[in-house]
């Protein structure tokens, strides 16, 4: 069973039609003591970092979801959810993450804004690094963001990496935690293969 953490800050009714279509068991959880119970966590979110991080300290989802990961269950962040997971964010100000992936969030950079709108919105091709599992049956697809904002991080946990302007990290992997900054619900079959990638692990 796929938990889809609730935090308000995402379209959790188009990641549950996305689990619904490839025939996975997926609820939407928002209580944190419920966390436990599922196998898998998909960790969505769209919007500001800093209400991200606040409501899921008020809440306690930020220590239930790092409790999550400790066990060796599977993770996946997408697009805010996937920033979350990282130490630091400069989004409207300084904000701490929750530290599961040691790197930093940062602003495109604004010498790109002369020939590339910010934020990085549509259709954009991600090139594999390495051999994930999550990337079986595909090769190097295009996907579907929406984003002003990107991490920085060590290579060695970069497993995508897409061109806007310049390279800058599109997919992370450490340990059992993953993350994507495109949507894989809105990527049509190469995210719902992603998607069913996730579910097989």
């Amino acid at each position: 069973m796929i938990g889809i953490v609730d935090y308000n800050m995402g379209n959790l009714a188009s990641v549950k039609n996305a689990f619904d279509k490839i025939g996975a068991n997926a609820d939407i959880v928002k209580d944190p003591d419920k966390l436990k119970n599922y196998d898998k966590l998909l960790f969505p979110g769209v919007g500001a970092f800093g209400d991200a991080i606040e409501h899921l300290k008020e809440t306690g989802l930020d220590e239930a979801m790092k409790n999550f990961v400790k066990t060796g269950k599977y993770v996946l962040g997408v697009c805010l959810g996937m920033q979350l997971l990282f130490e630091n964010s400069e989004e409207f100000g300084n904000h701490k993450g929750l530290g599961i992936i040691p790197g930093d969030v940062v602003r495109f950079d604004k010498k790109i804004e002369k020939d590339h709108k910010v934020p990085h919105m549509g259709w954009n091709k991600m090139f594999f690094q390495g051999n994930s599992p999550l990337f079986k049956g595909l090769d190097n697809p295009y996907l579907y963001f929406v984003h002003s904002y990107h991490v920085v991080c060590e290579d060695k946990y970069a497993i995508g990496k897409t061109f806007y302007g310049y390279e800058f990290v599109s997919a992370v992997n450490k340990d059992n935690v993953f993350g994507f900054q495109p949507h894989p619900e809105k990527s049509h079959n190469a995210g719902l293969k992603i998607l069913k990638n996730f579910v097989n692990l």
